[in-house]
């Protein structure tokens, strides 16, 4: 049915490929690209052997336009799938401008040289694909990306106007190592070391960074993961939701991290391993992080002996037909299984499927337009069936617990 170029080889480009592989009727003509073509090489060689479905693969320079452009114009897809670094989102949508080519990712723009990332860079690019006639859908992963269509659905079945949403992000699972992390570390950490927004009333309000001693937290039971430390944090999604939801007074998003964890990022961060800017080191030029990353498991390699769940959703309160109430939903998500399945442990699994899901919906037909798209601004229907369908089961329950005010 389509052609779809998949740029990443990293543990979700691994999920995203031979999850296509498993809908040949959809991706027909399947290509990986990455900056190293052995990465690219080895997943192909797995998708043989598993599917039996041959997968081109080539080296490209994520950060280098003309190259990107020659590439895109020598395979010719319906689709370019980004699940590269947050920091080649620009390059790469520059690129499917130049050769008219519709274009997805799973994670907004971040700069190399701040730790800071947000939708603004992206939006900028509403009008240039809306006059070529292109559409681009940003953040459809897990969370941003599956969180966003919950979302949705609940606006669109569940409500007439949603007040508050709450996103909680567990990982209840063990991979053995004493301190890992479960996406590219430099990205994670980045991320987890900020200072915290939610919204509230009509603004940003600010917190203080999970690794401060007055950052907010409590214990939340998780649906079978059982309860955990919940750390408010601040997540890309809140920034397009806050948009795209009716009547919405406040959302917040929560995210699990053990003690170890915390403890382990302090003294990192104490000694200036978390630093972003260069330092020199016996006449050579370093970044810290970069160089904490190259120690840190790849976590690629984590889902071998990775046990327990994960367990992502939303909790919503609002109103229909004038009754207020509340909703909570969620999948649960286990990491020995994924493994079984695509050799991948459910952090990868959970951003994987939802990216092949969306490009599915892109290539069907189903989401269409020209422009720049938040994945709740189109139709969830047929999304949340595939989620379903795809290893990605949800539920929606009454939610009667605690939140913090």
């Amino acid at each position: 049915m389509s052609k779809i170029l998949i740029i990443g080889a990293g543990g979700v480009g691994n999920v995203v490929v031979k999850k296509c592989a498993q809908h040949p009727d959809v991706f027909t003509d399947i290509h990986l690209a990455s900056r190293t073509k052995s990465k690219c090489d080895q997943i192909a060689e797995e998708v043989k052997g598993l599917y039996g479905v041959k997968v081109s693969t080539y080296a490209v320079d994520a950060d280098n336009v003309p190259e990107l452009v020659q590439l895109i114009n020598s395979i010719k897809p319906a689709l370019v799938l980004n699940v590269a670094l947050p920091y080649q989102d620009l390059t790469i949508m520059d690129a499917c401008l130049e050769a008219g080519v519709n274009y997805m990712d799973t994670a907004n723009y971040e700069p190399k040289d701040t730790a800071h990332f947000e939708y603004s860079w992206q939006w900028a690019y509403q009008d240039r694909f809306k006059e070529k006639g292109l559409m681009a859908v940003l953040g459809c992963g897990f969370d941003p990306g599956v969180t966003n269509i919950f979302c949705a659905y609940a606006q669109k079945h569940l409500y007439d106007s949603i007040e508050t949403i709450d996103i909680l992000d567990c990982n209840a699972g063990d991979h053995g190592h004493p301190f890992a992390t479960n996406f590219n570390p430099e990205i994670n950490i980045r991320e987890v070391t900020q200072v915290v927004r939610h919204w509230k009333n009509g603004q940003w309000v600010e917190t203080p960074a999970i690794l401060d001693d007055k950052c907010i937290h409590f214990p939340f039971d998780y649906p079978e993961a059982g309860v955990k430390e919940s750390y408010l944090l601040y997540h890309e999604e809140m920034e397009s939701l806050v948009k795209h939801i009716k009547g919405l007074k406040q959302i917040r998003f929560w995210m699990t991290f053990s003690q170890n964890y915390i403890t382990h990022l302090k003294v990192l961060e104490n000694v200036g391993m978390t630093r972003i800017d260069e330092v020199e080191y016996n006449g050579v030029k370093i970044i810290p992080l970069q160089f904490l990353k190259a120690l840190l498991p790849d976590p690629g390699t984590l889902g071998t002996n990775y046990t327990g769940k994960a367990v992502i959703g939303c909790i919503f309160d609002g109103e229909k037909d004038g009754k207020r109430f509340k909703k909570y939903i969620y999948n649960v998500c286990d990491h020995a299984e994924c493994y079984r399945e695509v050799q991948a442990q459910a952090v990868s699994y959970t951003t994987g499927v939802p990216a092949m899901i969306g490009a599915m919906m892109m290539l069907k037909g189903i989401w269409t337009g020209a422009g720049v798209y938040n994945v709740e601004q189109l139709d969830p229907d047929v999304f949340m069936d595939e989620l379903n369908k795809c290893g990605l089961p949800w539920q929606v329950v009454d939610f009667n617990g605690e939140l913090p005010a």
